[in-house]
């Protein structure tokens, strides 16, 4: 059974990523094949080396977990990702300096063609493996329980209200006592797929107060911090900060989470409104190619339902890879796919199940 986000996230044990190692198409180093692996996870090839990828800090805990399962499943096989960030990743995933990005967003326009370019003429893949909801996480001294309507968040984040006090919230939290605190915004001041969600997500679900896009989060209100650790560390550093972050961030650093209301009454971040969003996902691309149609499930507004979620992909080469390449990427998502427990759930993340897993295995399983 899958845990309430709002427990303390569990902290495991974290893989070292190191620097990071340039491979040319991917290459990983040092690769070699054993027939002996420490868990039996049908259809592993045993490829031994060290797989280099790089991309979202949304996904750095899930990655640590995935990365030590992979090490025990595999003896002599080891992940380095680096959290540099969603564009980051993807450009040297592009570049051919890692063999596959994590991203909260896909491949832009002008990227996809040079990573066809880098599969060796191949398509690369988008596969949504890490799935984690976005928490409105806050530090306020004496509130433990907090509503917030979309437009109301719109206009925190916006500069548009900045007392805690003000009193298009408390309309929305009677009975509670909200102190005259200063509103600081903390937003993340890397490129960030996180932050080109959260915006899309408020220009379709507040697109009267928002109308910015991108990764980059615009500047003119708050203070910025890197990655999503930082701007969790930094909220819980500031009595009245509040951020956007994945959950199982904002529940490390033991933060608020706000209950939000999409249009059908405050919904609290919980295993069950995340799974009624999730339910109702809808896809922009076809086949193995697995791009979220983020404008309909940022619009939804069903009852009981969380849709601020990011699907972050792991972004593959569909063919391309050289054979050891090829076996490493391909061992280690099917022992992520092994690893959708108890344990990721426990880091703040909804563990894929059902047809959506059944389409990943699929997709990994034809990648060459």
């Amino acid at each position: 059974m899958i845990r309430n986000f709002k427990r303390t996230a569990a902290i495991l044990g974290v893989v070292a990523a190191g620097s990071v190692t340039l491979v040319a198409c991917g290459d990983s180093d040092n690769g070699s094949t054993t027939e002996t692996t420490a868990a039996a996870i049908e259809g592993l090839s045993g490829t031994t080396g060290q797989l280099v990828a790089e991309g979202a800090s949304s996904q750095q805990n899930a990655m640590d977990y995935f990365g030590q399962k992979y090490q025990e499943a595999v003896s002599g096989a080891t992940l380095a990702y680096t959290a540099s960030g969603s564009g980051s990743g993807r450009t040297n995933f592009v570049g051919g300096q890692v063999a596959f990005a994590g991203s909260d967003s896909p491949l832009s326009e002008d990227q996809v063609a040079p990573a066809a370019e880098r599969c060796e003429g191949n398509d690369a893949w988008h596969l949504p493996f890490v799935i984690g909801p976005v928490a409105i996480a806050y530090n306020l001294e004496g509130v433990d329980e907090l509503n917030l309507s979309i437009e109301n968040v719109a206009k925190i984040f916006k500069g548009e209200i900045t007392k805690w006090n003000d009193e298009a919230i408390s309309a929305e939290n009677e009975g509670v006592e909200l102190p005259d605190t200063d509103i600081s915004v903390v937003y993340r001041s890397d490129e960030s797929g996180t932050t080109d969600n959260f915006q899309k997500f408020l220009g379709a679900a507040a697109g009267d107060v928002w109308e910015t896009e991108g990764q980059q989060f615009p500047a003119g209100v708050g203070e910025g911090a890197n990655g999503s650790n930082g701007v969790a560390s930094q909220v819980s550093a500031i009595d009245g900060g509040i951020t956007y972050v994945e959950s199982g961030f904002a529940t490390q650093q033991g933060l608020g989470v706000a209950n939000l209301d999409f249009g059908a009454g405050p919904v609290e971040l919980n295993t069950e409104s995340v799974g009624v969003a999730l339910d109702n996902l809808e896809f922009a691309t076809e086949g193995n190619d697995m791009v979220v149609d983020t404008d309909a499930l940022f619009a939804s507004n069903a009852e009981g339902s969380y849709p601020l979620i990011l699907t972050t992909y792991e972004i593959v080469c569909s063919a391309g890879y050289d054979e050891t390449t090829s076996a490493m990427v391909k061992d280690f998502l099917n022992v992520a796919l092994e690893s959708q427990d108890e344990g990721l759930a426990e880091l703040g993340y909804i563990p894929v199940t059902g047809a959506h897993a059944e389409r990943l295995s699929t997709a990994v399983e034809a990648i060459q």
